[in-house]
């Protein structure tokens, strides 16, 4: 018997959304929050979308098959609770001598006066993607949010990695921006 050599998945799509199949893999998802594109041109895997479903046929045997059968969902899963609820990841910045100052200038958050340093740590904020900086007395929180919970991680992943400290033992030197809320849902302050 010859072995299998293709996978099947399937996922529902949920009311009030819309999804289009563009040349070269690349799916457009619509919904009532706004739209969002993904492109999976670089993965072995064709789209069928037909009765409110879009089914999907990947080209790779064994546990990889089956690994991106599962990962292919969770991606479109996420896509739709994108844009019909949003996403929204909460960052802390924290200090202990030098007081920092963070602010939004156009795609990038400036962070200024990290760890006494003169220079300005520069983070980029993936398009599509909201950063907001709350401060609060001594306590400045950024929020971000976004439709594209990948560039909604990565944004926050790009301004945690700004604030990283070389050569110094991270346990005694605290200082930086840390994400401690993800969440579904755009939130506001």
């Amino acid at each position: 018997m010859a072995a299998k050599r293709e996978h099947w998945g399937t996922v529902n799509i949920p009311d009030g959304v819309k999804v289009s199949l563009k040349e070269n893999n690349v799916l457009s998802v619509k919904g009532p929050l706004g739209e969002v594109t993904k492109d999976f041109s670089k993965v072995p895997v064709d789209f069928f979308i037909e009765d409110n479903i879009v089914k999907y046929r990947i080209y790779l045997r064994g546990k990889r098959g089956y690994a991106l059968v599962n990962t292919i969902k969770s991606k479109l899963n996420n896509l739709f609770i994108g844009v019909t609820k949003g996403f929204t990841y909460k960052m802390k910045v924290f200090y202990v001598h030098f007081p920092m100052s963070v602010e939004v200038s156009g795609d990038e958050v400036l962070i200024k006066n990290f760890v006494g340093e003169r220079g300005i740590r520069r983070a980029k904020i993936l398009p599509g993607v909201n950063v907001k900086v709350v401060k609060r007395g001594s306590d400045i929180e950024l929020i971000i949010t976004g439709l594209d919970k990948e560039a909604v991680g990565q944004t926050a992943a790009n301004i945690h990695l700004a604030c990283k400290i070389k050569n110094k033992d991270p346990r005694v030197f605290l200082d930086g921006i840390y994400l401690y809320y993800k969440g579904v849902g755009i939130e506001s302050a």
